[in-house]
């Protein structure tokens, strides 16, 4: 009796341990006063600190989130390119996701299954990204599956972005108001003004942030553009930057001396400490696609220290592309980055073995954006002359508690001719199906699009009316797969996407004022044929009601199983295990 007694536990102890491994976090948002640009203003911190701290987990891991909201307002958080697979409910933004209220708790759990890569989290309403509350988020490889490039000595993360000395309260009411966000009033790195290489442009007195290196060493940098609207190029002096992976997936390694990173992306490059260091040297992030005479100020600088440096950095900064009358430069530069289709991923198996290039397109999307219009008196942004208004009730929940009316399977697949309307309007996807959806970006500024729950291949880009015949000049081989990519004002950007998660997914513009003015859409993709939630995960029991279920939202708990064990399968089999333990005595 007593061996069949150790047998079960040891059979228990097994399923617990074998399964894949809890990551815990405790994430507080609050407000703390900074002056990063040298006027004191409030900014949103995470556990007291801005930027927030970096989420660092293994392939695989079950990722446990316990977000404290100790803002005065609503809070949602999103995991920009983590792809929540079949559970679009922790997904964290409107369509999906009642938000959390203010001086409540939530609990996100996700499994970041089958990703590795660089990605970043953020508050995902009411303009607060633009007052700070994100904060990087890397997916580490299992030891078991080789990275295509030497280990690297160490890890640096940097978070650029420009930055308004206005809260993110008062460019909420201007857009309100019909008012454009208007020029930012610097670019920060890592939360910090610029280093004062210009004793005109920058005010004296500025903390700006200082990147120790040891000569010699390579180190893996990943860089993340959280700003608001602004295209920004990052490039440190003198050195290489060699590109190897964005937002998940490895890339052919290329040296770039600088890269446009547009918001919303994230990248990782090796960088090789290799010059004299006599001096240190300058990390620049300057805004691109602008008037260079006039946005001289929104230009953040950082500093890079040798240990063994003799002096501080000096002269003039490094220069950014020269283009202004060479438009294809930036394209051909997005272009460049390819997938490295021989190196295993998250898996150990080639990248590339998708041969996405050989599926049949089932579905085609067509989204145009145009520069904001009044409807109804007020300043909308759109897709296909829809701009999105959030229902009173995520999508999913309506559907699980069959809520009617609350939105709309009528998206249009292509621009209407028709006056522009405010509607929640979203698509109606198929389960695996395999779609082309073409970005025209008939605005005036350069734009990111994001989708979540996937990543996609970029396989086509170029400046004026897309048309059929474009497709002739995509790349069908080894596009890189993203989460954001950019679209060129009067120019399209063409992507393709196996549509395998289950969920109700958000696409949308990245620029957070067009985002906040409605320049978005949802896929709702249903497995029709799941009836047992192999392919969808059920209603989280903590999910939070809202809406039309409003009445259903219990009083808010500081604990439960599902905060403390991560699940409550878990929670019961470490029951199991104790009461096996404790019958032996």
């Amino acid at each position: 009796m007593a061996s069949l007694r150790v047998c079960c536990i040891a059979m228990l102890f097994t399923f617990c341990f074998a399964a894949d491994p809890f990551a815990n976090f405790e994430l507080e948002y609050s407000y703390i006063t900074v002056s990063p640009l040298g006027i004191p203003q409030q900014v949103i911190a995470v556990n007291g600190k801005f930027p927030g701290p970096v989420l660092n987990v293994t392939t695989n891991y079950n990722v446990v989130v316990n977000v404290k909201n100790k803002l005065d307002e609503n809070l949602l958080v999103t995991w920009s390119g983590i792809q929540m697979r079949r559970t679009s409910w922790q997904d964290g933004v409107l369509g999906t996701n009642c938000p959390i209220p203010a001086q409540w708790n939530f609990t996100y759990q996700f499994q970041v299954k089958d990703q590795i890569g660089s990605f970043f989290y953020f508050p995902s309403i009411n303009m607060q990204r633009a007052a700070g509350g994100f904060g990087s988020f890397i997916v580490t490889n299992r030891n078991i599956i080789p990275i295509p490039f030497s280990p690297p000595d160490g890890d640096i993360v940097i978070i650029i972005g420009d930055w308004y000395t206005h809260s993110h309260k008062a460019l909420r009411k201007d857009l309100d108001d019909g008012k454009k966000l208007g020029m930012p009033d610097g670019v920060l790195i890592n939360g910090k003004g610029p280093y004062r290489y210009n004793n005109t442009l920058v005010a004296d007195g500025i903390d700006y942030e200082t990147i120790n290196v040891d000569s010699g060493k390579t180190y893996r940098v990943r860089v993340h553009n959280v700003g608001s609207s602004t295209c920004l190029n990052f490039r440190i002096q003198n050195h290489n930057l060699l590109l190897v992976e964005t937002e998940g997936y490895y890339t052919s390694q290329q040296n770039y001396t600088s890269v446009d990173i547009h918001v919303g992306q994230s990248y990782t490059f090796l960088v090789t400490m290799d010059q004299n260091a006599s001096s240190d040297y300058y990390v620049v992030a300057s805004a691109r696609f602008v008037n260079q005479t006039i946005w001289q100020k929104v230009t953040g600088v950082a500093v890079l220290h040798y240990s063994n440096s003799k002096g501080k950095a000096a002269g003039p900064l490094p220069d950014p592309p020269n283009d202004v009358y060479d438009t294809s430069y930036a394209l051909n530069q997005a272009m460049s980055i390819r997938q490295n289709i021989s190196a295993s991923g998250a898996r150990p198996n080639p990248q590339g073995s998708f041969h996405y290039g050989q599926i049949n397109v089932t579905d085609v999307y067509l989204l145009k954006s145009v520069p904001p219009v009044l409807i109804d008196g007020k300043l909308r942004a759109t897709y296909n002359g829809i701009s999105f208004k959030n229902p009173a009730t995520p999508m999913r929940l309506a559907d699980v508690y069959y809520v009617k009316g609350d939105y709309k399977l009528d998206f249009p697949t292509k621009p209407m001719n028709r006056p522009p309307k405010v509607d929640t309007s979203i698509i109606n996807a198929t389960y695996k199906g395999f779609i082309e959806v073409v970005l025209q970006n008939n605005d005036t500024v350069v734009q990111s699009f994001h989708m979540d729950g996937y990543s996609f291949f970029v396989v086509g880009m170029g400046f004026g009316e897309w048309t059929e015949n474009n497709r002739g000049s995509y790349n069908r081989w080894d596009a890189i797969s993203r989460s954001t990519t950019q679209v060129f004002p009067g120019g399209w950007t063409a992507v393709m996407v196996s549509l395998d998660n289950v969920g109700v997914w958000s696409l949308r513009a990245e620029n957070l004022d067009r985002w906040y003015l409605g320049q978005e859409t949802y896929m709702r993709i249903i497995n029709p044929e799941d009836h047992s939630n192999k392919t969808e995960l059920p209603v989280p029991d903590n999910a939070l009601y809202c809406g039309a279920l409003a009445s259903k939202q219990k009083k808010q708990k500081t604990s439960s199983a599902t905060t403390i064990f991560g699940s409550s399968e878990l929670y019961f089999t470490l029951l199991l295990v104790f009461s096996a333990v404790i019958s032996l005595r």
